[in-house]
């Protein structure tokens, strides 16, 4: 690999792109070069360089993440990219995506990007940007097919409209004070002679392919002119060299013809024979007529039935010494490309947060996550009702809260928000909320919802351990981690212990900023067994059978979690219902048994002392003095129902 990126960018080693000891990643750039080349077969020229990525530069987003928090995909309704992307262009919807995928940790950047949003807002010049931006495509990838020199006419026609428009952007940003918008202006550069060029090059309305002809515009060639107008202007010539020569021979009835056997001729009924000039060369006898060549025709025929072709063939040859000059600003034209994409982001982003009512966040070196009236973007964009924002606060001293409440009381959302939230701050964009502190994040991490993977043998416990483990693993005290349910997908008493085992990892060992979705009651004693861990809960009330969410962040736990409220709104059948309210019953009879003991079994409450009855203490001192090896059958079967005696009586 690093033998074919030296060949590829003609250098002696790769230390000036500061790669040189990156083995693994220049096997993998040298095994993209070569699938470029075996699919391509042509140059690469707008390959200009290589550029290193460091984990440490932006917030890490696993596979997981990406797929709980729908930034791009969603399994139903609207993603995040939904909701935000209102860019004009392809290439800037193409870099929104890429921010998105790769939100930003360094500070100074993502700063620049907020006062230029800001400004944008201010100046109201971003809707005039939106409309003017209208007028470009997608120059990103028409550039990238004139370096490979297989740029259709009508791309070259958008990218010459995009590069005329480009003066109106610089006239509508000119007065608007953003240090980000004015290096954006200056990476667009003065691209008015490659315009004029192109002006002057293409028909106005070039046809899709260069074989159907008509691409270079009339007047740019006089040679290809000329071949057109041989090719289309045929009668005409003929009409007038057919009145000339009339008028040379004296003979009326002349005339001049063409068939397809013998091409063109001047044709003289033989009466008249004896008239013909003496340049004229017979061609052909017919019955009653003399069909003769001249010079001059002969070479307006050469010239017609080979000038469509040639016509071709020139009109290719001046396509090529166009994408030769293009190519020859290949870099400058890319640059331009890249600075139009980020201001259809920019503009887009402030027409985002100017309609949803969004905020600019503070993005500062202290530690902690601070949140006033958040709101979940996807969730507030489809609902038709107002939504409940709700603040969040994470710092050193409280890094953890376990979030108890009914199941649709809004848990999943209020997680989901934190997350999105952090996301937008770290890719620039105003934020949903009133106001938003937001301290260094290095990662975020996310198990929510339940699935399995049928393709790789694992079950949807398997799956959820599997993500569960590797936040374990990986969250560092700068991480941001939303758990959902964790130790739902196995026994109650199994998935109790992993779920407070878990937390307590989270708390004491990575001590990350964690929001711990949960439906054991027992965690929610975490709070006053371990610092920096709090309990909140989103707020229901039943009203008569009806079961209401508020959808309200409060401290403390919930004080019951309405499963079979909301097991009545899903549908289930009413003789269902009514069974499971009898087995509740049972099973907190059963818990309360002998004390006060809470309807919710407390697993890891220490067991009560408890005494032998003096028959159990009889029946194992004959159980131990038993030796199985020794009996027989029938001893075996005496010795059971000596034992079976001793049982104490039921209660």
């Amino acid at each position: 690999g690093r033998d074919a990126l030296l060949r590829f960018f003609s250098v002696r080693d790769l230390s000036g792109f500061g790669c040189e000891a990156l083995s693994l990643a220049l096997g993998a750039a040298g095994a993209l070069l070569a699938y470029l080349d075996d699919t391509q077969r042509t140059q690469l020229p707008h390959f200009a360089a290589l550029a290193q990525e460091s984990p440490a530069d932006t917030v890490l987003l696993d596979a997981a993440t990406r797929r709980h928090l729908e930034l791009d995909q969603a399994r139903s309704g609207t993603s995040l990219l939904g909701v935000l992307d209102a860019t004009i262009t392809p290439m800037g919807g193409r870099l929104l995506r890429r921010w998105s995928q790769r939100p930003l940790r360094a500070r100074q950047p993502l700063q620049l990007r907020q006062q230029a949003i800001a400004a944008l807002m201010d100046s109201g010049r971003h809707a005039p940007l939106r409309e003017a931006l209208r007028a470009i495509g997608d120059l990103e990838r028409i550039l990238a097919r004139v370096a490979l020199r297989s740029a259709r006419p009508r791309d070259l026609a958008t990218l010459r409209d995009g590069l005329q428009a480009a003066p109106a952007l610089r006239a509508l940003l000119q007065a608007v004070d953003s240090p980000q918008l004015a290096s954006l202006l200056d990476a667009l550069g003065e691209h008015a002679g490659t315009a004029a060029h192109l002006q002057a090059t293409l028909h106005a309305q070039p046809p899709a392919l260069l074989r159907d002809g008509g691409v270079i515009a009339p007047g740019f060639d006089a040679e290809l002119d000329e071949l057109r107008l041989l090719s289309t202007d045929a009668d005409r010539f003929l009409s007038e060299l057919e009145a000339r020569e009339r008028a040379a021979s004296g003979i009326a009835t002349l005339r001049v013809a063409y068939n397809r056997v013998h091409g063109y001729y001047i044709e003289i009924s033989k009466g008249q024979a004896d008239k013909a000039p003496v340049h004229y060369t017979r061609r052909q006898t017919v019955k009653g007529a003399e069909r003769y060549i001249t010079p001059e025709l002969k070479s307006f025929e050469d010239k017609v039935l080979s000038a469509r072709e040639r016509a071709l063939m020139r009109e290719r040859a001046l396509y090529e010494q166009l994408l030769d000059a293009l190519n020859a600003r290949l870099a400058s034209l890319q640059a331009a490309a890249a600075a139009l994409a980020e201001l259809d982001v920019l503009a887009a982003l402030a027409e985002r947060a100017e309609a949803l009512d969004w905020c600019c966040p503070e993005l500062v070196e202290e530690p902690g996550l601070h949140i006033a009236r958040g709101r979940h973007p996807v969730v507030e964009a489809a609902r038709s009702e107002p939504f409940e924002p709700n603040d969040l606060h994470l710092d050193p001293a409280r890094r953890m809260l376990v979030i108890t409440g009914p199941n649709m009381g809004g848990k999943s959302t209020y997680m989901r928000q934190a997350a999105l939230i952090v996301l937008l701050a770290h890719i620039g964009s105003y934020v949903p909320a009133t106001s938003a502190r937001i301290g260094p994040i290095d990662r975020i991490f996310t198990r929510i919802g339940a699935g399995d993977d049928l393709a790789r043998g694992q079950s949807t416990f398997m799956v959820e351990m599997s993500e569960t483990a590797n936040i374990l693993h990986h969250a560092t005290p700068h991480s941001l981690v939303l758990m959902d349910e964790i130790g739902r997908g196995t026994s109650t008493y199994d998935g109790l212990a992993l779920a407070r085992a878990s937390a307590l990892h989270l708390a004491r060992v990575n001590r990350s900023y964690t929001l711990f979705a949960t439906h054991y009651f027992e965690l929610t004693e975490l709070a006053s067994a371990e610092n920096g861990i709090a309990n909140v809960h989103l707020d229901a009330v039943e009203h008569g059978e009806q079961l209401v969410f508020l959808h309200a962040v409060k401290d403390g736990p919930a004080d019951r979690s309405y499963g079979l409220a909301v097991a009545a709104l899903a549908g289930i059948p009413k003789p269902v219902l009514a069974e499971a309210r009898r087995t509740l019953l049972e099973l907190e009879r059963v818990a309360r048994r002998g004390g006060e003991a809470p309807a919710q079994p407390d697993l890891f409450a220490a067991p009560p002392a408890t005494t032998p009855a003096p028959q159990m203490d009889e029946l194992l001192q004959a159980l131990r003095a038993l030796d199985p090896d020794s009996l027989s059958p029938r001893a075996a079967l005496e010795a059971l129902y000596r034992l079976r005696a001793l049982l104490p009586a039921p209660d």
